[in-house]
């Protein structure tokens, strides 16, 4: 079976959509087959990306929001039914100055993906755990693995990500084992230096989960840092 047959007609959430990343998951994804729906608090940001890639549909949502992400649940499942697959890509960056420029503002600032990831994830975590084939990818940081002083909250911060990612492979596991059947869905981390020339390389990688089976995805973290678009 080929990528897009298995990703033809599934329901696919792209979390923080308007940035370039989230224009070539979408097209990635539409390409594909599958049903796209791109979130954003911005709504301006959101009519332009729907201008550009034909066929999506696309949610206004708060998403460090968890009363705003639950009713996007709702809304997303009374639209489209329950969702294969989630993309995260609520980040940002701010670092700099040393610990001492590592400042509470700044931090809290970066903390606003992990809080989107866990409001995301469990809201959810059923329609993934129900699918057939799930799958659920956050981009993460290769100074994960180098953490520097002057990155030290976004270093953190990633860290967190991928810990929580990693929580819900084992979640899924975890309920296949319990269930008496096997793993249909996983959890996958994506490392990049820099998303700036990648984007159609994570489109790529994540729409190509669905080629592999989840036993061999799940829990794993792919870097695409040595990746060129």
């Amino acid at each position: 079976m080929t990528q897009g047959h298995r990703l033809a007609g599934r329901t696919v959430l792209i979390a923080g959509a308007t940035s370039a990343s989230g224009a070539a998951a979408a097209r990635a994804l539409t390409d594909a087959e599958a049903r796209v729906i791109a979130v954003g608090r911005d709504a301006g940001k959101l009519a332009d990306l729907a201008a550009e890639v034909p066929g999506i549909a696309v949610e206004t949502c708060d998403l460090s929001d968890e009363a705003d992400v639950a009713a996007l649940a709702e809304r997303v499942r009374a639209a489209s039914g329950p969702v294969d697959g989630v993309l995260h890509l609520v980040g940002g960056w701010r670092g700099g100055g040393g610990l001492a420029g590592q400042t509470e503002e700044d931090y809290r600032f970066l903390e606003n993906s992990l809080t989107a990831l866990r409001h995301v994830t469990r809201a959810f975590d059923d329609d993934l755990r129900a699918s057939d084939g799930a799958r659920l990818a956050v981009v993460s940081s290769t100074a994960v693995t180098r953490p520097l002083a002057g990155g030290a909250n976004y270093a953190a911060v990633k860290a967190a990500t991928e810990a929580w990612a990693r929580a819900v492979a084992q979640g899924f596991a975890k309920a296949a084992r319990d269930a008496g059947q096997p793993l249909r869905a996983a959890s996958v981390v994506f490392r990049v230096k820099t998303l700036a020339g990648l984007e159609d390389d994570l489109a790529r990688a994540f729409c190509a989960l669905w080629g592999e089976d989840a036993d061999a995805v799940n829990d794993t973290v792919i870097d695409l840092s040595g990746r060129s678009a």
